[in-house]
């Protein structure tokens, strides 16, 4: 992400969620009456021309991972809670909302980001007349430059208690180096807490059309300022959580079973490069 200012990325993933309350078929799979809210009127026109046709099937596998993700965090979140998890640390949280539609009243909910990001999604709030939740805490933090635990801790963050993490959307852009970290950190926990993440699979495990898939994708991101990094492989990710036990590792076919069966649109998810995965302490 470019210095001092807010994620682009963040922006797209957040139009497609709101795209999502708009234009897909009943039930949702993500259902969020805060996603289009907290866009107000800054990026209405951008919602619009968010893309729902059926001859861009990309774009729609693209937006029903993202719903997917989110809705697989939120589940494996309520799981955690019902284990007695009272922390729950969104690390690089975008414009998520869930702080907003937290049916967990014992939760205390951190959101972990560049404070560029933080500080933007705080205006978009107030412009949208959104109240601050009172169990939100903002954590800033820069996952290539500061400690994650440092920031937490300085942000109220309780260490000796089981905690759960949501990390979507991150790890493609970090260096291994930073990912590791960031796992270390995580481990270090008590027993009990958990992990949820998303990671791309690299180009040279994809077959041809999906390649020109991810092609055309990391060109955005990276036109955007926020290149793709870091990619694995199911294996190779296992091999960097063996601190972790009850790993959950799923692909296209398993999340398009578990949320998009008998749907009655296109909304899918195509080809099998991003996965979704949790895993507990």
């Amino acid at each position: 992400m470019e210095e001092a200012r807010p994620s682009k990325t963040a922006l797209r993933v957040a139009l497609r969620r709101a795209a999502h309350q708009l234009y897909d078929a009943k039930p949702l799979v993500l259902d969020d009456p805060v996603a289009v809210a907290i866009l107000g009127d800054s990026y209405a026109e951008e919602l619009r021309r968010t893309p729902t046709r059926p001859d861009r099937p990309f774009s729609v596998s693209l937006r029903a991972f993202l719903v997917a993700r989110s809705r697989y965090a939120e589940d494996t979140l309520a799981r955690a809670v019902s284990h007695d998890v009272t922390q729950y640390v969104l690390l690089g949280a975008g414009l998520d909302t869930f702080a907003h539609r937290n049916p967990h009243p014992q939760l205390r909910v951190f959101e972990v980001d560049h404070p560029a990001t933080q500080e933007w999604k705080r205006e978009l709030l107030m412009a949208s007349a959104l109240p601050a939740p009172a169990n939100l805490t903002y954590a800033p933090v820069d996952f290539e430059r500061q400690s994650l635990r440092e920031q937490l801790h300085a942000a109220g963050f309780d260490p000796t208690v089981p905690t759960f993490f949501a990390w979507l959307g991150v790890v493609p852009y970090l260096t291994l180096e930073a990912f590791r970290s960031t796992i270390a950190s995580i481990a270090s926990q008590p027993e009990g807490s958990g992990v949820v993440l998303d990671y791309g699979q690299p180009r040279s495990a994809l077959p041809f059309l999906e390649k020109l898939a991810h092609d055309s994708l990391a060109a955005r991101v990276k036109l955007a300022g926020e290149p793709f990094q870091l990619f694995f492989t199911p294996p190779k990710i296992a091999a960097e959580l063996t601190a972790f036990r009850n790993l959950e590792d799923i692909g296209s076919s398993e999340i398009n079973a578990r949320y998009f069966a008998n749907r009655t649109d296109n909304l899918k998810i195509l080809g099998s490069a991003g996965r979704l995965l949790s895993a507990w302490l």
